[in-house]
């Protein structure tokens, strides 16, 4: 009777667990706001405009199970009506897929004060991104944007035809998410250089693979 007893007992408590565990996968997933693309859409800088930006941040967060929030790109555009990533954003607080705080606000954001480095800046599954020092680097980040999130007006292109080119040319202004490297501002993570390039042989020539930052805007 004891052997029968403890047999139920069991079963109910592996029941229990079986049940619990998709709560807590769905838990993680609703705190989910922020990530790294684990892929960019494999033209390079060509993700299609700020749309087609979008859209790749939706489906990725949608295959993570947070596709229930607005997602944005973080990304600025050139030229008239210029876009400045950090109003596309919204206002924070911020979470990575391990629910780590990156940043409390748009200003904490843009401060010494955030959490964001290769340990803490994950793409949407949990995913640490290669960076400086791995084989192949990866740590530049598609942003087209100053230190502060805003856009560039000095009448140059920093973003490869406002996303929309995958040449051999052109450049687009790319952050290091690892805070680590060269250029201008080496451990700046949106802001370090311009690429070498818009196309995805040139992006992955100098450190990167196409990857830019998705932020929830609500």
């Amino acid at each position: 009777m004891r052997i029968v007893t403890t047999a139920c007992c069991l079963g109910a408590a592996l029941t229990l667990t079986a049940v619990a565990a998709p709560a807590m996968q769905g838990s993680g997933a609703s705190k989910l706001s922020f990530f790294i693309t684990s892929a960019g859409s494999g033209e390079g800088a060509n993700l299609g405009g700020l749309a087609g930006a979008d859209k790749i941040c939706q489906a990725r967060a949608e295959a993570a199970g947070a596709g229930g929030k607005t997602w944005r790109a973080y990304l600025s555009t050139n030229g008239q009506g210029g876009v400045n990533a950090r109003d596309r954003i919204g206002a924070g607080p911020w979470f990575n897929a391990k629910g780590v705080q990156v940043a409390s606000s748009v200003a904490d954001l843009h401060s010494a004060d955030n959490k964001l480095s290769k340990e803490n800046s994950l793409t949407e599954t949990g995913a640490v991104v290669l960076g400086r020092g791995d084989t192949p680097n990866m740590h530049d980040i598609l942003t087209g944007s100053q230190t502060d999130g805003t856009a560039f007006t000095d009448g140059a292109d920093h973003t490869c035809s406002n996303w929309t080119s995958s040449a051999e040319t052109g450049s687009a202004q790319v952050g290091h998410h690892d805070r680590q490297g060269g250029g201008a501002d080496p451990t700046s993570w949106n802001a370090a250089h311009g690429s070498r390039g818009c196309g995805q042989a040139q992006l992955q020539a100098t450190g990167g693979n196409g990857y830019f930052y998705c932020f929830a805007a609500n």
